[in-house]
């Protein structure tokens, strides 16, 4: 298990650092093993923060990451369970290494004393897993690759090591539809196998498709989270409405009005709350929500 408890990530701003912003404000959070959970919010809430942080990318200011109970130290042996794939996979790459390359230095750093012929037959594997042909990817450059390609391979990469936790941070934004689609299909697949995924979006739509649980981000802190069907279906926090009511509909055409906001979002203190199983939502005296299934 995976866990994020009270997770505050906060950083210096303004002249000398005098004054604070909180990026990502007491989350907590589970991810076990064969699930996915969709990190959900527009840009700005803290996903990608909150993403880094699970990845030792970041330090939290306040809170714990644990890794089946004990303190997540980031390192050769977390990493060898926890691994990340993010938006620009053309930014991920050395331009001047092949991807043969690439996959090499997972070998150098972790497994030295493995045999090349076993390492060549894992290398035919992992990439076959994600559904890449060896003789169209090794020994060639990261321009000479498409989006997708450079996606899965990353994946590959990932897979070489003992994975059992990815965090995919907007890893579909930059692809096209039908590439899109293959990606989601390939973590769904993954799943069934076993990894636990992180699945860090804006799009609801593709939350909604991919994750079995929904945590929903609304300025560094989880407005509403619970089963992706009873929080997309029954959403109580006005925020979570505000962006389910965004959503273009490919059923409807835009009729001149703007989507309207279903709920004022107030700052304050607040507590989650279950209203019922498994869903929990932030409420505060000001705050209006809707009722229950």
């Amino acid at each position: 298990m995976l866990r994020l408890e009270g997770v505050t990530k906060t950083y210096r701003v303004g002249a000398f650092g005098t004054a604070t912003l909180t990026a990502v404000d007491d989350v907590s959070l589970d991810l076990a093993p064969g699930e996915v959970v969709s990190l959900i919010g527009e840009s700005g809430s803290g996903k990608t923060t909150l993403g880094k942080t699970v990845l030792g990318l970041l330090r939290p200011t306040k809170g714990t990451i644990t890794l089946d109970g004990a303190p997540a130290r980031p390192g050769k042996a977390y990493y060898r369970h926890v691994q990340g794939v993010f938006q620009d996979p053309f930014s991920c790459y050395n331009p001047i290494f092949k991807a043969d390359r690439v996959l090499r230095m997972i070998k150098d750093e972790y497994f030295p004393g493995v045999a090349e012929s076993e390492w060549d037959g894992r290398i035919d594997t992992s990439l076959k897993d994600v559904g890449l042909d060896p003789g169209q990817v090794l020994g060639r450059y990261p321009h000479q690759l498409s989006g997708g390609q450079l996606q899965r391979l990353l994946i590959a990469r990932a897979l070489l090591l003992d994975l059992r936790y990815l965090v995919a941070d907007e890893i579909t934004s930059m692809l096209d539809a039908s590439t899109r689609i293959d990606v989601l299909n390939l973590l769904a697949d993954l799943k069934s196998r076993g990894l636990g995924v992180l699945f860090v979006t804006h799009d609801l739509s593709l939350g909604n498709y991919i994750s079995e649980r929904a945590v929903v981000l609304y300025r560094g802190r989880v407005v509403e989270s619970g089963p992706t069907g009873t929080v997309f279906g029954n959403p109580l926090h006005p925020y979570t409405a505000r962006l389910l009511s965004s959503v273009p509909r490919l059923t409807a055409r835009w009729d001149g009005e703007p989507a309207t906001p279903a709920g004022e979002v107030r700052e304050g203190p607040s507590t989650l709350v279950e209203v019922e199983p498994g869903h929990l939502v932030r409420r505060d005296d000001t705050t209006s929500t809707g009722s229950a299934n």
